[in-house]
């Protein structure tokens, strides 16, 4: 959607563009990031770059700039082409790209007081699926808080396939493309028994790990089972204040992770908390049933004990734990890089409890996000 942000004045010097917007701001502009993105040097159908970063002018510089309307046309030296840019492409790249809605992430650390169905998003299935203005809502608030629920599910087996369908792509993994939550004899994983679980994220031995995760109540118990979710980002960010030195030896401590069965031997080494190039949270991975035993020196493995143990003792206090009781036919969708997950325990020899899941990609859950917004856009310019 254009901005429509006007151009008080230009000006340039060898090295880089200056532009005086309208509304008060300025954007600068180095000659060698406007040289390696000419409009005419991308393909005008996917918008790929034609030519490599080595074929680029070591040091292009730039002759003059003139402001039109809607444009700036830029000379270069020692190329005989002129540019042109359009005013609302450099205001919107002024400072790097807008973040959507649904990369804005909103925080929950005090879960015990909230509740499922009045503080997080809930459709019928017939309704994401009929409307895509309540399916881009939906999946907003699932990006933006890492937690989101369906409800009237039918609650088959073909069920959770049904409704994953319109949210993303399902990923196979050595449980297939779903895999059944209940209680058997001789689990080859706890998950498969009807002990409590502790909050956790899954997967953290596999590559990639599982972006989103989706869990379908077929049958629940009557006297246990609660499903408990906590958000990883908050928690990280409270170690983060509360406990500085705990919170650097998990984001930078390399944790191996295993899982072993007849069918599957996985492997992977991450820290408990993963931090993109800036500092910022991306990632919590925290299995205490699948970590590996740790190769550390004595006196690093006594530090990083202590701060496991730290974020650990976090997550057990209720007061960060959200828990809701999962009705047949409703199904929950988290994302499994950020929300811990568990359940409470429940006497299965009594009542049957059944839960069917799956996994969802990471990439392809932003990627409808995506297309839906570009879609109401288009709509709403037309």
């Amino acid at each position: 959607m254009s901005r429509q942000v006007g151009a008080m004045r230009v000006s340039a010097r060898p090295e880089a563009l200056r532009i005086d917007w309208a509304d008060g701001t300025t954007g600068e502009f180095a000659s060698i990031w406007l040289r390696d993105n000419l409009p005419e040097d991308r393909d005008r159908h996917s918008g790929q770059r034609l030519v490599d970063v080595t074929e680029l002018p070591d040091e292009p510089l730039i002759r003059a700039a003139a402001l039109t309307d809607t444009s700036v046309r830029i000379v270069w030296e020692q190329e005989s082409r002129a540019s042109t840019f359009e005013l609302d492409w450099l205001y919107e790249h002024a400072r790097g790209p807008l973040r959507p809605l649904e990369q804005q992430a909103r925080q929950w650390l005090e879960a015990q007081g909230l509740d499922a169905r009045r503080d997080f998003a809930w459709q019928p299935l017939a309704v994401l699926a009929a409307d895509p203005q309540a399916r881009l809502h939906w999946l907003t608030r699932l990006l933006q808080e890492g937690l989101a629920f369906l409800s009237e599910v039918p609650a088959v087996e073909a069920g959770i396939l049904e409704a994953t369908r319109i949210i993303g792509r399902v990923a196979e993994t050595n449980y297939g493309l779903v895999f059944d939550v209940r209680a058997v004899p001789q689990p080859e994983n706890l998950a498969y028994s009807d002990r409590g679980l502790g909050l956790h994220t899954d997967n953290p031995y596999r590559e990639p790990v599982p972006g989103f995760q989706a869990l379908h109540t077929l049958i629940a118990a009557p006297d246990g089972g609660e499903s408990l979710f906590a958000d990883g980002f908050a928690l990280a960010e409270h170690l983060r204040q509360s406990a500085p030195r705990a919170f650097a030896i998990l984001a930078h401590t390399a944790v191996p992770f295993r899982y072993r069965s007849r069918q599957a031997e996985l492997w992977a080494e991450r820290p408990l908390i993963q931090l993109d190039c800036r500092g910022a949270v991306v990632a919590v991975h925290y299995n205490s049933r699948s970590i590996a035993p740790l190769r550390l020196p004595a006196d690093q493995c006594r530090a990083f004990y202590a701060a496991y143990r730290r974020f650990g003792a976090l997550l057990r206090e209720a007061r960060f734990q959200l828990s809701t009781l999962m009705q047949p036919g409703e199904l929950a969708v988290f994302d499994n890089q950020r929300i811990l997950h568990g359940r409470t325990g429940f006497a299965s020899a009594r009542h049957a409890r059944h839960l069917r899941g799956c996994y969802l990609t990471r990439d392809s859950v932003y990627s409808e996000t995506a297309l839906l917004r570009r879609q109401r856009a288009v709509t709403e310019e037309s």
